[in-house]
């Protein structure tokens, strides 16, 4: 399938759903959504009306947009008076995207689109982007191969007494070089990240803003999260957890290594990881429900004895054990207390139980999964053993 026929199967599942919550079409200005439907991310806004064509109004790079979108209809973005006059069919009922709709720009729609009604469609957005289509996949799996590939290289720097951060930088330049795109795109409210962290011994435990088991110190208050200044020692647990993007589309995945050995306690935890990710991998079924998923793996660290360790340090652990990926970081579905949906066929998963040590350090693992009828299939193929230098 080419990309302006798959575009266009987007699009008419987009209007399908649009009818079934009998609106008349959907106005999106988020980039990475425009470009989910269109295939090119510039400036502007998709109307997609329910019942007929879509237009994208380009304000930046007109010229550009013309050339890579995926849809026949790309025009300039019209002077206000113009704007309604634009857009084609109904438009009395219009979906929006208000998960991540300013508030200044909602209140430009409404003032060039009076007399409207604006239904939020996030949910019924995140749910479409989430089950990825065999091109989509396809993708994800090139992208593994060459994140797995970085991954592996990583004995041939690792020195002690090198820092945080020199590691970290070797990584992502290695990273780049493989054709890593570095746009880590996240559409939560205050998250951000610099594509990845390492983390070594007590640094890993560090609390933070960032909404995951892991944060790391950082380099400054101002960004703290990842790698920081610290030297890596022996014996201490060393977490590399980074995000590969190719061709827009992200790969989540940790491996451990050690310069020397890890403390028995350590050593039981990060096999305690490898069994819940194999437990929690032959769960993604279609069918299988989020919750239920999540709460066998806090059941099973519970019964290693470490259940107030499993997804950070007691007081500040995130309540998930997986997460869906793909043009963004944290897209849908969640494997998390509360998300009592069901699995489908072909979303994509980010797997990553981890446990924190405050005093000691990080352990734990992640690879990227694809739901499937025999369970997860890998999208990051490497050995998941501990490292040992």
């Amino acid at each position: 399938m080419t990309m302006r026929e798959e575009c266009a199967e987007r699009i008419t599942r987009l209007q399908g759903k649009l009818r079934e919550q009998q609106l008349d079409g959907a106005l999106i200005s988020h980039p990475i959504d425009i470009y989910y439907f269109t295939g090119t991310r510039q400036n502007g806004v998709l109307w997609v009306s329910a019942a007929g064509d879509a237009r994208l109004l380009i304000r930046k790079s007109l010229s550009r947009a013309q050339t890579e979108a995926a849809i026949d209809q790309v025009l300039p973005f019209p002077a206000s008076k113009e704007f309604a006059a634009t857009l084609s069919g109904e438009t009395d009922k219009i979906g929006m995207t208000f998960d991540v709709l300013p508030v200044q720009q909602y209140n430009l729609f409404v003032k060039l689109l009076p007399n409207r009604q604006f239904v939020d469609i996030s949910g019924l957005n995140r749910d479409l982007r989430s089950v990825k289509s065999d091109r989509e996949i396809e993708t994800m799996r090139r992208g593994g191969e060459r994140l797995c590939g970085v991954f592996a290289q990583v004995p041939d720097f690792i020195r002690e007494g090198m820092r945080e951060v020199d590691l970290s930088a070797e990584f992502e330049m290695r990273l780049r070089k493989a054709g890593g795109e570095g746009y880590i795109r996240m559409r939560a409210t205050n998250q951000e990240l610099f594509q990845g962290l390492v983390v070594s011994g007590d640094h890993g435990c560090t609390p933070g803003f960032f909404d995951g088991a892991v944060t790391g110190s950082g380099m400054s208050k101002a960004s703290p999260h990842g790698a920081s200044a610290k030297q890596i020692v022996k014996n201490e647990p060393i977490l590399i957890d980074y995000t590969g993007v190719f061709d827009g589309y992200i790969l989540d995945m940790t491996r451990m290594f050690v310069i020397g050995t890890l403390t028995p306690e350590l050593q039981q935890a990060f096999e305690t990881a490898l069994a819940i990710q194999a437990k929690v991998a032959a769960a993604l079924r279609p069918g299988a429900i989020c919750a239920e998923i999540f709460e066998h793996a806090a059941q099973m660290a519970e019964e290693a004895g470490l259940g107030k360790r499993f997804m950070g340090a007691p007081g500040e652990q995130a309540r998930f054990v997986g997460h869906g990926v793909g043009l963004e970081l944290d897209e849908m579905p969640v494997l998390a207390k509360g998300f009592n949906l069901p699995l489908q066929l072909n979303q994509i998963i980010a797997v990553e139980p981890k446990f924190v040590f405050p005093g000691s350090g990080v352990v734990g693992i992640e690879n990227t999964f694809v739901v499937g009828d025999k369970g997860g299939a890998r999208l990051t193929c490497l050995d998941d053993d501990l490292i040992r230098l």
